[in-house]
């Protein structure tokens, strides 16, 4: 018997104001194929589309939008329809509603100056009261029920990132970058550890024309006294942050190790971590971006930083 893949539908619906497309925003940036206020009839043609060739044999999970301006908005017909559409074995099908006190909507569309769209010539407490009577079958029938009323747009989301992140997208992807600062600083860092203030290989003869990589510069770099602590504290730090990135929904953090040249110190360093960062837990993706540079004692010069002169 051949097994048919369960298509995951979520249905999203609510008080207009309450925050659906920020829900529907945040299920995006999670991986799931997003649609708003697309019209019910046509959504069995829709759960029949293959995904875009984009995703690859991937046929992500399916957030649907809709609420009280959506075409053909029918809050008892639209129950039925769910409740036939879930007695097929091939969907599993959800229906979240977001859910806010009447004064704090008031608020809300008073600060953006927004008409409510069921009080276009009139007070928008009307539509409000108007909205939640035409929404109540959809309320009472919610598998999924989320009240805004005390909620930031960051809580929002992170209530949304907690009830519905995918397998594949709950970890923060975490890459890890050496370069030299006499070179430039990288401009998409959200973290930057300046090591040139470890012992320099560059000056060693023995050393000048290996890298980072090389088990000879890394002893070199180790015996410095400061290494050990220094190492302690970016791994104590790290291991503290990443957590906290990823609960607020950070889908990438860049972390940039400097030296002067770029080709021993953050090498080594960026090594370290990840191999140990990867003990933790974590998978960060490490590239050296000046690994390949010709190493000049010019610039070595420039930037040091110990706070005798080098030649």
């Amino acid at each position: 018997m051949t097994n048919v893949p369960i298509k995951t539908v979520l249905l999203a619906t609510g008080m207009s104001g309450a925050g659906k497309s920020t829900a529907l925003k945040t299920l995006e940036d999670l991986g799931w194929e997003t649609v708003d206020n697309f019209p019910f009839h046509l959504v069995e043609g829709l759960l029949n589309t293959p995904p875009s060739s984009s995703r690859g044999d991937n046929d992500p999970p399916l957030a649907l939008g809709f609420d009280s301006r959506t075409r053909g908005f029918e809050p008892d017909r639209l129950i039925k329809r769910i409740k036939q559409l879930q007695q097929n074995d091939g969907y599993r099908i959800s229906l979240l509603y977001l859910d806010c006190a009447g004064d704090e909507l008031e608020r809300r569309y008073a600060e953006t100056r927004r008409r409510h769209p069921l009080a276009l010539d009139r007070p928008a407490k009307e539509g409000i009261a108007l909205e939640r009577s035409l929404l109540a079958p959809l309320r009472r029938w919610a598998d999924h029920l989320i009240d805004t009323s005390d909620l930031s747009a960051n809580d929002l989301q992170r209530q949304i990132r907690e009830h519905f992140a995918l397998e594949d997208t709950a970890i923060t992807t975490v890459s890890i970058s050496s370069f030299g600062f006499s070179r430039g600083i990288p401009n998409n860092l959200d973290l930057l550890f300046d090591v040139r203030f470890l012992n320099n290989p560059f000056w060693d003869p023995e050393l000048k024309l290996m890298t980072g990589l090389d088990r000879d510069v890394a002893e070199y770099i180790a015996k410095d006294p400061a290494y050990a602590e220094a190492m302690a504290k970016f791994e104590d730090m790290l291991t503290f942050l990443l957590p906290k990135y990823s609960a607020a929904g950070k889908a990438y953090v860049n972390i940039g190790i400097g030296c002067t040249g770029g080709r021993h110190r953050s090498v080594h360093i960026a090594e370290q971590l990840s191999k140990n960062l990867r003990g933790g837990g974590f998978s960060p993706n490490v590239s050296h971006r000046d690994l390949a540079s010709r190493p000049l004692a010019s610039l070595e010069s420039m930037q040091n930083l110990k706070g005798h002169k080098e030649i």
